[in-house]
């Protein structure tokens, strides 16, 4: 049994769900998402609640009741709260800034890298070595915070690059003379 799967979703004040075939969609103060689930399991409203069900005992059924149940969880926190990523800038030089709807960042390349900022999400820079990015898709937020990252992923020896806030760069020793 999915311990995951068998809690309901509670549907906060201000979120309406509507579901038709396989598909729900939440609508919330900061927008409108929807997911299709695959037929293996059963999604029902009851009220101010969602339940997922499996339609069988097999072992992919049981596996998409936990995914499926989580995937609706993440539609009703993504409009009601948002996600956000944060990022940190590590090195010598290393700036941030947001022009128009362009991320400007400097990381010692001999070039400035311009990175066009997606129309569904929210990029803003509180301090020259910080990023934030928002939005309602975790997929989204996270792979737009990864396409940032790529840019100068952190390196061992120093911790210089792009960092996720909470992240621990494992650190190496360096040569011994």
């Amino acid at each position: 049994m999915s311990r995951i799967g068998k809690k309901p979703v509670d549907l906060p004040s201000g979120v309406s769900a509507s579901l038709s075939g396989q598909t729900i969609e939440v609508k919330g103060p900061k927008g409108t998402l929807s997911f299709t689930a695959t037929d293996d399991v059963t999604i029902t409203i009851d009220g101010e609640t969602v339940s997922v069900t499996p339609r069988g005992s097999s072992k992919r059924a049981r596996q998409q009741w936990g995914m499926s149940r989580t995937m609706v969880a993440n539609l009703v926190t993504g409009v009601t709260t948002g996600f956000k990523k944060e990022l940190e800038l590590n090195g010598i030089g290393y700036r941030a800034q947001l022009q128009g709807n362009t991320l400007k960042l400097t990381l010692g390349l001999s070039h400035d890298v311009d990175f066009a900022i997606p129309s569904d999400v929210t990029v803003t820079v509180p301090k020259q070595t910080e990023i934030i990015v928002e939005g309602i898709d975790p997929q989204r937020v996270g792979q737009v915070a990864a396409e940032i990252r790529a840019w100068r992923k952190p390196e061992p020896y120093k911790g210089k690059g792009i960092k996720y806030k909470d992240e621990y760069i494992f650190r190496k020793e360096g040569k011994k003379k």
